[in-house]
């Protein structure tokens, strides 16, 4: 398969557009798509438990512009509301880890 020698990988262009690993401009960035993404876990593990998020926000116990605005990343969440969401709310099981 041919590559096109214009193309540049995610990796290049995050370096080109919010610098080198490290700086603070990339930590930032890179903070902020790590929210992005748990937004968009849950989005697609509800959609994927057949819930609308009025449903999902009921199991919880919770509204449906909370689980809104987290999938929108409009809020940002808590852990303890996180492992809610996932374990009562879609049947799954949170798993975190740390990497150093």
């Amino acid at each position: 398969m041919k590559t096109n020698p214009n193309t540049t990988t995610l990796d290049q262009f995050t370096t080109q557009h919010y610098g080198p690993k490290g700086t603070k401009k990339r930590e930032a960035f890179e903070r902020g798509y790590e929210q992005f993404k748990v937004g968009a876990l849950i989005h697609d593990a509800r959609i994927k438990a057949g819930l609308t998020q009025e449903q999902l926000a009921q199991k919880v116990g919770s509204t449906r512009s909370y689980i809104s605005k987290i999938e929108n990343d409009i809020k940002e969440v808590r852990i303890s509301n996180l492992q809610k969401i996932v374990e009562l709310g879609l049947g799954g099981k949170l798993e975190l880890r740390i990497k150093l």
